[in-house]
């Protein structure tokens, strides 16, 4: 029992990135990815991992963290939902998941490990 719910935990998304665009004062919603664990989103930012294909009407794309699975009793500042924003990327979650994401683009920039594209959405002047 403890292996089939270690093996269906592992296949749930822990965030999902959305796309939207805006055309006046409507919005339209692109596309949901749902993304499995940390190093899918690094390689979708990643040169050649498919941000370069986000089309140019996009207006906003939110990575939307889902909440863990337990609460953390210890720290519960941990799980407060919080927003960043870099640019026209809006990243929404618990806290230690967006600091801990955003710690890890700050090392992949300095390491040159990000796209120019993503790079371009996030407001970094290249």
């Amino acid at each position: 029992m403890v292996l089939f719910d270690q093996v269906t935990a592992a296949m749930k998304p822990i965030l999902t990135v959305e796309f939207s665009a805006k055309t006046g004062a409507t919005e339209f919603k692109e596309e949901s990815v749902p993304l499995h664990n940390p190093e899918e989103f690094f390689a979708f930012v990643a040169p050649g991992g498919g941000c370069e294909k986000i089309p140019d009407d996009v207006g906003e794309i939110r990575m939307v963290f889902f909440p863990p699975g337990h609460k953390n009793i210890q720290n519960p500042l941990a799980d407060i939902p919080v927003t960043l924003q870099l640019g026209m990327v809006f990243f929404n979650g618990p806290l230690s998941e967006v600091v801990q994401t955003a710690d890890q683009l700050l090392d992949k920039a300095g390491r040159g490990e990000l796209s120019a594209a993503f790079l371009k959405v996030i407001g970094v002047n290249s």
